[in-house]
């Protein structure tokens, strides 16, 4: 009998080992934007005037600024896995694809600072 090292717990494993902690990731930044949504909602219905100035009080609270840069951050780490998945699986070309994966890491850094600069501009 040969033997097959292709199943079970003996099985030969190689790769890069994304799967699981991207997967994890992936779900723990779901949970964190799902949180702010709630957040955001909760303070969008029992707002009293809806308005600019009322929008600007809102984001005027440092722990609220702190909480949307926190939901920005989970937003952009979730995109940047999901995206580099994709560059991974459906494009081939080695060179290309670093070329598209710095591309993506750039724009989501500067991304994230001109979050950062709005939020703490007001």
């Amino acid at each position: 009998m040969a033997d097959n090292n292709n199943i079970g717990p003996k099985r030969l494993v190689v790769g890069a080992h994304y799967g699981l902690r991207d997967w994890i990731a992936q779900r723990a930044t779901a949970v964190v934007m799902a949180i702010y949504t709630v957040i955001l909602l909760v303070c969008f219905f029992t707002s009293t005037h809806f308005s600019y100035e009322g929008w600007g009080a809102l984001f005027s609270h440092q722990w609220f600024k702190i909480a949307t840069f926190a939901a920005f951050m989970a937003l952009f780490f979730h995109a940047w896995i999901g995206v580099r998945d994709i560059w991974m699986d459906y494009v081939k070309p080695v060179a290309l694809r670093l070329v598209l994966q710095v591309a993506t890491i750039v724009w989501l850094i500067g991304c994230a600072g001109y979050a950062a600069q709005i939020l703490w501009r007001m």
